[in-house]
């Protein structure tokens, strides 16, 4: 793969770019936020390493404007900040995954093959997901309820979608972490339980009755009650 590195800390982007090398990867690097955004522009990365704390800009920034340019690179976010607060905040400005400082090399790899293999082409044979009244567009990603349109944040989305892949059955938590985050820890539960509570919401503003639901002790399940 061709990756980028944003990383204004000269000793840990040394590293990352020596170790992602050892493993057969071209890296390129920038060091704040100003060069970051004007490098990571080109399409030609597989997948973008950003540190949130960039001189310049922040990588929140930078994220977002990248994201407002319809730039669809995959993003993994490295961060110092772990609570919920913050992961949601990087989730919903266009990140992939976060990172949290300091991490263990073969983590980050795991993780960047986790969000490249999510950008894959898609089959668009089946282009809309169903679940009663509900559906999703996964070529423009527009969401509906009924004749209503519903405005999703990129995550959101992604939890939509794998709610109506998994229409009508009982997905547990655990199963939500795993597949969208690759991880299971106490932060991620709660970030889990925040876009689960907005998703709610969403589909529900025109007053409809509840499409997701809370099996206690258990998980959730989708679809019409």
């Amino acid at each position: 793969m061709r990756l980028l590195v944003v990383e204004d800390d000269p000793r840990l982007r040394d590293v990352l770019r020596r170790g992602l090398t050892e493993q057969g990867h071209i890296v390129d690097e920038s060091a704040d936020g100003d060069d970051a955004e004007q490098v990571a522009s080109s399409p030609i990365y597989d997948a973008i390493v950003l540190d949130m704390n960039l001189p310049k800009r922040s990588g929140l920034d930078v994220l977002r404007s990248l994201r407002r340019r319809k730039l669809q690179t995959p993003v993994l976010v490295l961060t110092s900040r772990d609570t919920a607060e913050d992961i949601i905040e990087g989730l919903d400005a266009g990140a992939d995954d976060y990172l949290r400082k300091p991490f263990i090399f073969g983590e980050l790899e795991a993780r960047l093959r986790s969000i490249t293999r999510r950008h894959l082409p898609a089959d668009t044979t089946n282009a809309e997901l169903w679940s009663g009244d509900v559906m999703l567009d996964l070529r423009t990603r527009v969401a509906r309820r009924g004749n209503r349109r519903i405005d999703l944040t990129p995550r959101e989305s992604a939890f939509l979608e794998y709610f109506l892949r998994n229409a009508g059955a009982l997905v547990t938590r655990r199963a939500i972490e795993d597949a969208m985050f690759d991880r299971a820890s106490e932060a991620t539960s709660n970030v889990v339980d925040v876009y689960v509570s907005r998703l709610r919401s969403k589909l529900a503003t025109g007053g409809e009755s509840s499409v997701l639901q809370t099996v206690r002790g258990a998980g959730y399940r989708f679809g019409p009650e």
